[in-house]
């Protein structure tokens, strides 16, 4: 099944929460956040969120500096 994964399509075994999503790429939740249909996705929900076929998730990463 496909997805559009920040910009880019990509193909994933099937339905899965955003929490799943990150852990297959090895994506830190703690860093990150996520939108999921250009909806933000809370932290809270990631567990409970479903990314299935044509759907469409941004994960941006904080970047601290000064």
């Amino acid at each position: 099944m496909q997805i559009r994964l920040n910009g880019e399509l990509v193909d994933i075994a099937g339905p899965m929460t955003v929490s799943a999503l990150l852990a297959h790429y090895a994506i830190d939740p703690r860093r990150v956040a996520v939108e999921h249909n250009l909806v933000v996705v809370k932290r809270a929900a990631y567990d409970e969120t479903l990314v299935k076929e044509d759907d469409e998730v941004e994960v941006v990463n904080f970047v601290g500096g000064g």
